[in-house]
């Protein structure tokens, strides 16, 4: 095993530190990911070394799972219905009725290390309950709180409200850590689609903490610590992803109401104005990426290598470029 360094993903099977798309990785793995990212001198198991252990002790049909052939809301479904009670629920952290997150705290001596489940759902649906029972407690297990949090949908609020909510959840946390026994230097985030996104879009943008801020809250960092990203968009351009994903995933609803554009908008006929445009690069992750920034692990799921599926592996591959370059 290696140290992990910043702007790296994972390790490669020969060892080097570099981005990499990983299809068909369980729910599991990510607990093992999830602790490796968030102990002091972090070190990660090679991909070979990994798989074994997500396998070894699982419930019955994670190796299925994690070969892709389990879809995700029949796990969800099933795992919802075993969900131990948050220490927390639905704390406020901003104005509106969704900035609300639930918060189970770990044992252990110290303050914890923090995984933030962002749910997913195109920025149009999806809730907080929506996470996986058996990453839940694989994380309580091995000393490591997790919290689960709302953000305004689409249909609400358009982009970047779903960015910003969560990074002022973040913010409040950190505000908070000492209440919650929580390290505020290891803060992780995970979740899938829209919530991976979200996800690496907060790995990679500049800090948001405002030092002449009135609020504490606003005064702190909203950098995290690692992130474990499921059929993550590393873009959310549409005339990126027309040339990057195979199909017309690039007309894909969600992201014409994301931007807040007419139901009927084509960007084959329609013409972007530059208000709109700029909403467009600030909302894709991969517009923010730099050296220094967060480590990332990044993997899909293989059956959604469909043409015109917008959770195809090829935004792996695009984010991997773009961190190799």
């Amino acid at each position: 095993m290696r140290q992990l360094k910043q702007n790296d993903s994972f390790v490669t099977t020969n060892g080097v530190f570099r981005p990499k798309v990983v299809e068909g990785l369980a729910a599991l793995g990510l607990v093992i990911v999830a602790a490796a990212f968030c102990v002091p001198a972090v070190a990660v198991a090679r991909p070979s070394e990994l798989a074994p252990r997500v396998v070894e002790g699982a419930r019955p049909g994670a190796a299925r799972q994690a070969q892709g052939t389990r879809t995700e809301p029949v796990a969800r479904r099933r795992n919802v219905e075993h969900l131990p009670e948050p220490d927390v629920r639905d704390e406020p952290y901003g104005p509106h009725e969704r900035n609300r997150f639930d918060l189970w705290m770990a044992d252990g001596e110290g303050p914890r290390p923090l995984l933030v489940f962002i749910h997913g759902g195109g920025f149009r649906g999806g809730d907080k309950g929506n996470v996986d029972a058996a990453l839940l407690k694989g994380c309580l297990e091995a000393g490591i709180s997790y919290a689960a949090l709302n953000y305004r949908l689409s249909h609400q609020a358009i982009y970047p409200a779903p960015m910003h909510d969560c990074a002022r959840a973040i913010q409040h946390i950190r505000q908070n850590a000492g209440k919650w026994s929580i390290d505020p230097a290891r803060i992780a985030a995970t979740g899938g689609s829209a919530g991976a996104g979200i996800s690496l879009w907060l790995a990679f943008h500049d800090d948001m903490a405002n030092p002449d801020a009135e609020g504490p809250v606003a005064r702190q960092s909203t950098r995290l610590s690692c992130v474990i990203a499921r059929n993550a968009q590393s873009t959310y351009d549409p005339r990126v992803i027309e040339k990057i994903i195979p199909g017309n995933a690039y007309q894909e609803s969600a992201l014409i109401q994301l931007f807040g554009l007419p139901a009927d908008w084509d960007w084959d006929r329609d013409e972007v104005d530059a208000q709109t445009d700029a909403l467009i690069r600030d909302a894709s992750p991969i517009n923010h990426l730099t050296k220094g920034d967060a480590p990332v692990f990044v993997f899909h799921l293989e059956h959604q290598n469909t043409r015109g599926n917008i959770h195809h592996s090829n935004f792996g591959r695009y984010l991997e470029k773009a961190m190799d370059a």
